[in-house]
């Protein structure tokens, strides 16, 4: 089984050739970040027109790469939410002109489920297992039951981690995407210099909550003398970052206990989208995952931000379960994992 993936939820364009003995015959990647970097954030609309631009390109150079040609595919998978809407229509439609002229089936993906698949692209994976997606545009625990089969534990009540990681960049001043930055930057930096709260620290349930943090980190910056001297980005970054840590691992002892009460048989703890790619994170959420006696399953860096192999290797799953799309599928903006999870109190519209 062959299939063609396409992402274009955000800001890379991607398209990946897998197949289902777990080979990535091509992946290609083409980042944005130097036509946003300007603006500090991503640009729905520069976003759109330069996956217009490039998505082609990058078609035909996967399947050079892979050797093949449209024949020899056997279904074409691609982002169909969540994310930017101008975005996904592009990906969508391109996926949909492929599948309806070479009579291949389509199969319309989740991005987070692309995330929470892909450990099973690198190894065997038995579900059930625990899965911590944090990302630019989402923070939440969930318990992957199945291929279509999500039970959300627990959600952002405002900012998604990423989205907090880009944020506090732009305070101090480290550009985008803010994520890499603070880790790099970090690295030099004293994590107990300044005293960040944590929020929900010590809290029931599994949800998040970093809107007070980066503004404990505004305050922070605006008392101190300008401009901000290099040891000064340095330890804030630290800081901020530790604090993330110090949140996570106490989120997901709450997380541990409803996973095993809900599925007593698991033993994985499965860190998935843009942020699983931070080191240090990583390495705090290892040590607690010991601890409560789960194994830690991280994706290596390239397959933790936007890529289209996830995007295929879904595909895969969900064409070997006959879960194919018709062809009017429409694009989604918001697409939860879990339908029938309500909001966390005091969220916004935040899938």
């Amino acid at each position: 089984m062959l299939v063609l993936g396409i992402e274009t939820s955000c800001d890379e364009t991607a398209v990946a050739v897998v197949d289902d003995d777990r080979r990535i015959r091509a992946n290609c990647v083409l980042s944005q970040q130097a036509e946003h970097a300007p603006y500090g954030g991503i640009v729905p609309e520069i976003a759109a027109r330069s996956h217009v631009d490039h998505l082609d390109g990058l078609i035909a150079q996967a399947l050079s790469e892979a050797k093949i040609g449209f024949a020899d595919l056997d279904g074409i998978a691609v982002t169909a939410g969540p994310g930017l809407i101008g975005g996904l229509i592009v990906g969508l439609m391109s996926a949909k002109a492929i599948a309806l002229v070479h009579a291949k089936p389509l199969l319309a993906i989740n991005h987070l489920e692309a995330h929470a698949l892909t450990p099973r692209l690198l190894a065997p994976l038995d579900f059930p297992y625990l899965l911590l997606l944090i990302s630019g545009g989402h923070c939440q625990f969930l318990i992957v039951h199945g291929v279509g089969h999500y039970q959300r534990l627990g959600t952002t009540v405002d900012d998604a981690l990423g989205e907090a990681f880009d944020k506090a960049a732009r305070i101090l001043g480290l550009g985008f995407p803010g994520g890499p930055a603070i880790e790099h930057a970090a690295a030099r930096g004293d994590g107990a210099r300044f005293d960040l709260p944590r929020p929900m620290l010590g809290r029931s349930g599994c949800d998040f909550s970093f809107s007070g943090l980066k503004t404990a980190l505004l305050h922070v910056v605006n008392g101190l003398p300008k401009p901000l001297a290099m040891s000064d980005i340095a330890d804030l970054s630290a800081s901020f970052q530790a604090a993330v840590a110090d949140v996570l691992e106490d989120r997901l002892g709450h997380a541990a206990a409803r996973f095993r009460a809900g599925a007593p048989s698991g033993r994985a703890l499965v860190v998935a989208g843009g942020v699983a790619a931070n080191g240090f994170l990583r390495a705090r959420l290892e040590h607690a995952a010991k601890a409560l006696k789960l194994t830690l399953i991280a994706p290596p860096p390239a397959l933790c931000t936007d890529n289209a192999a996830m995007v295929a290797w879904a595909g895969i799953e969900r064409l070997r379960l006959g879960l194919v799309d018709a062809l009017d599928v429409a694009p989604r903006a918001r697409w939860p994992l879990d339908p029938n999870a309500r909001p966390a109190p005091g969220a916004g519209v935040k899938a």
